[in-house]
């Protein structure tokens, strides 16, 4: 790149007569450096611009935020990546600023300020959690309109994983609760929770019983955030927000359960690598949180007992957790309760009335296996069989005309829908016709009368 000055030398001394390789020496540039500046094709003090890396990806950039105009850049910066770009992330977001790629929303800039304090979270001090209802969920999951997702953050070091649950009723929550302490590799001496109702009473905020019970086996006290106050775990919600935002936002349709929890550890790992500053020295929130002392916690979840409504299938089989269990035949279309103790290695089949008709070695959740016993595939193949016929399937181009007895049952239905409306129950007899008709033919026709 040539100075200001040295171009203006460049340019006087071509005038002059010099050539490009004179001025070239006399400069201590390259040739073709000098005569791109002669020529006009670079102007003094700028750079020349690299390929930009991003224009390949633009159109689709633009289609993405042409249908969603919310959605985050890094969120498209994880699909592009995918797609092959090379950028920084930094980059890429300078990109989308110069290209003006996003369009504008006028309400979304509102903005508010107001004043916030800043609470200390030592390492290892607390966990927040808090249930995430998650809209329009896949058919195929059979949830209702939300899936549930419970979500626990490390608030010193920003670490967080996630369970998807079935509900948020106290045994899920256990369970939910368990897996993601294990996924974190403990739990600290504190759990915070909003005011639900599952750990305590939304009115006073004292902890249930049953929830006390949990925090005594666990080791961990709980704390209960004041009404109205969604800051004060302020971790976990910026979680929340930003698992809507760059997982749930993009799950497609026909996604198992399995699937989706893939993708949110997934997120949840990837989130690791985000930095971070502490004081003043450059770090990572996987990093702060491998120095976070966390407590063991024990070696079989709270034995809370879980129990959801299945319907048998026609194979008399019951899903559970990713899985399908054997039941005893002549029970297709019937709705079975499936009970799980948390902790134990067996799961029980029952039927409304809590009477156990399976009772199976639980598989690992979300394997996608197969669990029958051998009495009910016997018992199933002889019902197949006892059912099954080798007689020729009947003909259909055929000629029956209505029976004897069709043709009556027939009349029957007609005669007693006129009986059953007077008005349309009309009654003739030809006998009376008749005798009019004789007594017409007997009297003699009138006499004509005289005109005198």
């Amino acid at each position: 790149m040539l100075t200001r000055e040295e171009d203006v030398d460049a340019h006087a001394l071509r005038r002059q007569g010099w050539t490009i390789s004179a001025i070239a020496r006399h400069l201590g540039r390259d040739r073709k450096t000098i005569r791109a500046y002669l020529n006009g094709e670079r102007v003094p003090d700028q750079r020349r611009r690299a390929p930009d890396a991003f224009v390949p990806f633009l159109p689709y950039c633009r289609q993405r935020l042409a249908d969603d105009p919310h959605l985050w850049a890094s969120t498209l910066f994880d699909e592009v990546t995918a797609l092959g770009y090379q950028g920084a992330y930094s980059t890429f977001t300078r990109a989308l600023r110069r290209y003006q790629v996003r369009p504008h929303c006028e309400p979304c800039h509102a903005s508010t300020g107001r004043n916030v304090a800043v609470i200390a979270h030592p390492p290892g001090e607390e966990i927040q959690f808090d249930w995430l209802e998650l809209p329009d969920p896949p058919q195929e999951w059979a949830v209702g309109e939300h899936a549930h997702l419970l979500v626990g953050a490390l608030a010193h070091s920003g670490r967080w994983r996630a369970v998807l649950s079935e509900s948020e009723n106290f045994p899920h929550l256990v369970q939910a609760l368990d897996e993601v302490m294990r996924k974190l590799g403990g739990t600290a001496r504190r759990w915070r929770f909003d005011r639900m109702a599952t750990v305590c009473y939304p009115s006073s905020g004292q902890v249930t019983s049953a929830f006390a019970a949990v925090a005594k086996y666990y080791g961990a006290g709980v704390d209960i955030c004041p009404p109205r106050r969604g800051n004060r775990k302020g971790v976990v919600e910026k979680v929340n927000h930003s698992a809507a935002q760059r997982w749930w936002r993009t799950v497609p349709d026909g996604l198992t359960v399995a699937q989706a929890q893939s993708g949110v550890d997934k997120l949840a790992h990837r989130m690791d690598e985000r930095r971070r500053r502490i004081s003043g020295v450059a770090t990572t929130v996987g990093e702060l949180a491998q120095a976070e002392v966390l407590l063991d916690i024990p070696v079989r979840p709270f034995p809370a007992e879980l129990e959801v409504e299945r319907t048998v299938s026609p194979q008399s089989l019951v899903q559970f957790d990713g899985n399908f269990y054997s039941v005893p035949p002549g029970l297709p279309g019937v709705q079975v309760k499936v009970l799980h103790r948390l902790g134990e290695s067996d799961l029980r089949i029952a039927t409304a009335g809590r009477a156990v008709i399976a009772q199976h070695r639980r598989a690992p959740r979300g394997a996608g296996q197969t669990i029958r016993d051998d009495g009910h595939v016997i018992a199933l193949e002889r019902a197949v069989l006892a059912s099954f016929s080798d007689r020729a399937p009947c003909k259909s181009k055929v000629r029956k005309p209505l029976s004897e007895a069709a043709i009556a049952e027939a009349e029957r239905l007609r005669g007693s829908s006129l009986a059953g409306d007077p008005a349309e129950r009309v009654v003739i007899d030809l006998s009376h016709y008749a005798a009019v008709a004789d007594r017409l033919r007997s009297v003699p026709p009138p006499k004509e009368e005289n005109p005198e």
